[in-house]
């Protein structure tokens, strides 16, 4: 599943805003806003989602 895909279904579930989730998995509370509008993130930056996701996660 494409990571923005993971992204959405996370902000749906958790229901936390996009600002947060782009702050405390990057710094960068534009991240969501970007990614909607065609943003490329790099391997680092899916790495670092990756990982985030994967603590966040009941379950997991």
């Amino acid at each position: 599943m494409p990571v923005r895909l993971k992204i959405e279904q996370f902000l749906r579930h958790t229901r936390m805003s996009p600002t947060r989730f782009g702050r405390e998995v990057a710094r960068d509370p534009r991240l969501v806003y970007d990614m909607r509008n065609g943003r490329e993130l790099g391997p680092r930056m899916v790495a670092r989602i990756e990982a985030f996701l994967s603590t966040q996660e009941p379950g997991r």
